[in-house]
């Protein structure tokens, strides 16, 4: 019988979280998750067997919280659908105001290892499969029958674009520029569309 784990794996992965947030997948070193996440090497390894499989976990955790909360909000129907969409993101604009830059985890996955990693691209694409579903269905009511899924996928492009965004110094003002954007767009749309 092996020995118990002298550490949290729940409290281990939110620390590795943030030093992904921070320095990204690629630039993350061993060292740099070794000290964020208070860890020797050998219970690391043991634990979660290597970079990408933590990483992947990490992924995990932050859809369970983050992506989960988005998924939540736009699908409940008891609110008006364009209000649902502005909270989402408007919460993006209220956490930059805030000083929160570290953008959307998820997102950084998407512009980064996303691209070259299969694994984590398929993690990815399933988390944005389920935004896009929450998206259409806050638009189910709002929009003529077959004009949700692509309003959706341009939601869901949108919300990618403006939490990488989040991560520039000083972007709240184009942040907040596509959010009212967005708002004109709903207040017009009989006549745009």
């Amino acid at each position: 019988m092996g020995r118990p784990r002298g550490f949290d794996t729940d409290v281990a992965l939110a620390k590795a979280m943030d030093v992904f947030w921070e320095h990204g997948y690629a630039d993350a070193t061993l060292p740099d998750l070794l000290t964020g996440m208070n860890l020797t090497r050998g219970s690391l390894y043991k634990a979660f067997t290597d970079k990408k499989t933590l990483f992947l976990r990490v992924l995990s955790t932050y859809d369970e919280q983050e992506v989960s909360a988005a998924v939540v909000l736009l699908s409940d129907q008891s609110q008006n659908g364009w209000i649902r969409i502005f909270k989402v993101f408007d919460s993006i604009a209220e956490a930059v105001r805030s000083g929160d830059q570290r953008g959307c985890l998820l997102c950084s996955a998407i512009a980064g290892p996303a691209a070259y990693d299969q694994d984590i691209n398929a993690f990815a694409t399933k988390s944005l499969d389920r935004m896009l579903v929450a998206f259409e269905t806050a638009l189910e009511t709002l929009v003529p029958v077959g004009r949700s899924k692509p309003l959706a996928n341009l939601l869901v492009t949108q919300y990618v674009g403006v939490r990488v965004m989040a991560r520039v110094n000083g972007s709240i003002s184009n942040i907040e520029q596509s959010t009212a954007a967005l708002k004109g767009i709903a207040e017009n749309f009989d006549q745009k569309f």
